[in-house]
């Protein structure tokens, strides 16, 4: 079949072009080779397969996509504006390009009267807010964001608001409450519901894949508002140290981009999928610090990582992946461990140099009150060691993970 991947030069993009080249698939990618991403390029990158049909363009201009999606069958929407902390300060970019650019989509498709046979659309973890946390007393909870004056004292783990016990982290399973607490986190909210509420309405086969931390080669290492294991190689390899906020021991689900890919694919084949939402990460959970110390020993790096003790607005401390439903529907389970996904990751980044923008991104932050301008009181810290909060090794098929 022939497949059209929307923002397929992209990092998680054009990697589900080569998986979808590898079943024996044609690919057609669409992608306006976003200059923050692409370093201002009008080509397509060199990392792109040449058996792929490139078509440079933007979601948003109908008349290309009604020619870009002839003689297609599935489509893959991955094209959209990413980053957390950018989207704060530029949400009418964020919610032209993902939320407009899917609803042109969507129209284009339903006035074409094409034969798409199946539309897959990126999702985020982000739209969760907070993930799943429990307490060990009064059960299930969904917290909300933490409070700035809490922030400010360097209490940084949720408490039950009914007895105060410290919440353990559970997996976060996809009927958990939604609670996107930043422009672009409820712009993913928005594609992803576009998408299944049009698709179930017009019997167009939909599936929304909610992607935790996608890392590894291809990421734009120079666009500081990237994936986490970019921001950090991109200060290394600089012969900087990685910044990290708060006290490094937030946590993650950081799957590999080859995980990402296979599990599109899979999509494919998953009629018990259509029409639903699905985690896509690892079940596994890894601490900032921990990616950190990971990077720079792949590296080969004496950098230590400065633990600033700032925050940010709209920071979430823990959110790790239920994967029960992945298996289930999809038949899917990441296979890359962290520390191979990493070495990956190092060959990729070997030679290159890539421009280290951090600092002007934290500026941007703190110029508009959206992140601490100096290290956050440490007279809190005592209240809490790492070793107070509970975590589970990985999503299992039974108790919290169900």
């Amino acid at each position: 079949m022939r497949a059209l991947v929307t923002g397929g030069a992209g990092f998680i993009g054009s990697h589900i072009a080569d998986a979808l080249l590898s079943a024996g698939h044609q690919v057609r990618v669409l992608d306006s080779l976003d200059p923050q991403v692409h370093g201002g390029v009008d080509t397509a990158p060199s990392y792109l397969s040449t058996e792929v049909e490139f078509v440079r363009g933007d979601v948003r201009d109908a008349d290309l996509l009604g020619h870009v999606l002839r003689d297609v069958s599935v489509v893959y929407h991955q094209a959209a504006a990413v980053g957390v902390a950018q989207s704060m300060y530029e949400v009418r970019r964020y919610v032209d390009a993902n939320c407009v650019g899917t609803a042109n989509l969507l129209e284009v498709i339903l006035s074409a009267r094409t034969n798409i046979d199946l539309l897959v659309v990126a999702s985020s973890m982000s739209i969760y807010g907070e993930g799943e946390y429990a307490c060990s007393t009064c059960g299930p909870s969904y917290p909300e964001l933490r409070r700035v004056n809490r922030l400010a004292h360097s209490d940084w783990e949720h408490t039950c608001p009914m007895c105060s016990r410290v919440l353990a982290p559970r997996p976060t399973r996809e009927s958990k409450p939604l609670r996107p607490r930043s422009p672009y986190a409820v712009s993913k909210r928005d594609q992803e519901e576009l998408c299944l509420s049009v698709g179930e309405a017009y019997k167009l086969p939909t599936i929304a894949l909610r992607y935790f931390n996608v890392y590894g080669p291809r990421q734009a290492l120079s666009n500081p508002y990237t994936g986490l294991a970019a921001i950090f190689s991109s200060r290394i390899l600089n012969g900087r140290s990685p910044v990290i906020f708060e006290d490094g021991m937030q946590s993650r689900d950081f799957v590999h981009v080859s995980d990402v890919a296979r599990a599109n694919v899979l999509a494919l084949s998953a009629p018990n999928a259509v029409y639903h939402s699905i985690n896509v990460g690892t079940g596994r959970r890894a601490t900032v610090r921990q990616v950190a110390d990971v990077l720079a020993g792949v590296l080969d790096s004496k950098a230590e990582p400065t633990i600033s003790g700032r925050y940010r607005a709209g920071d979430i401390r823990h959110c790790i992946a239920d994967v029960t439903r992945a298996r289930t529907l999809l038949g899917f389970t990441a296979t890359v461990e962290l520390e191979q996904g990493f070495a990956d990751l190092a060959s990729w980044l070997a030679g290159q140099q890539p421009d280290d923008r951090l600092e002007q991104a934290v500026r941007e932050l703190e110029v508009r009150g959206l992140a601490t301008a100096e290290a956050a009181d440490k007279t809190a810290t005592a209240r809490l060691q790492p070793s107070d909060v509970e975590f589970p090794a990985r999503a299992s098929g039974t108790g919290w993970a169900s």
